[in-house]
């Protein structure tokens, strides 16, 4: 059976800086919406269809929610639909935030995005 492989926050950041990786984000619209990793994809785990993600052929899906706990639901069932290889994000989005990795917010004043630089 296919495993599912744990990645850093640093490991994902420096796979989709090198374009090796397509991210997907299973967290709810209005949490991508106030703070999101750029470059990743929303497909929230309430409509999480494994057939409709990308073939891997020359990029590993690897997938991220909050703190691990939904997209490692995410991933058995990916798993169990035979998608492999497949990479979870280990502690989420705030372990990426936790690590100091970039990404985009809400500027509350305005409601508008802005960038979170690394930090």
């Amino acid at each position: 059976m296919a495993q599912l492989e744990n990645w850093t926050p640093e490991q994902v950041k420096a796979a989709l800086d090198a374009h090796e990786i397509v991210l997907i984000d299973v967290r709810t619209p209005p949490e991508y919406m106030m703070e999101h990793i750029d470059g990743a994809l929303l497909m929230p785990m309430a409509f999480f269809r494994p057939e409709a993600l990308p073939t891997q052929d020359g990029k590993r899906i690897v997938l991220h929610c909050g703190s691990g706990a939904r997209s490692g639901k995410i991933a058995e069932i990916a798993l169990a639909a035979g998608l492999s290889p497949l990479a979870h994000m280990e502690g989420g989005f705030g372990a990426w935030k936790q690590a100091g990795l970039p990404y985009t917010g809400t500027d509350m004043a305005t409601g508008a995005p802005k960038a979170v630089a690394a930090g």
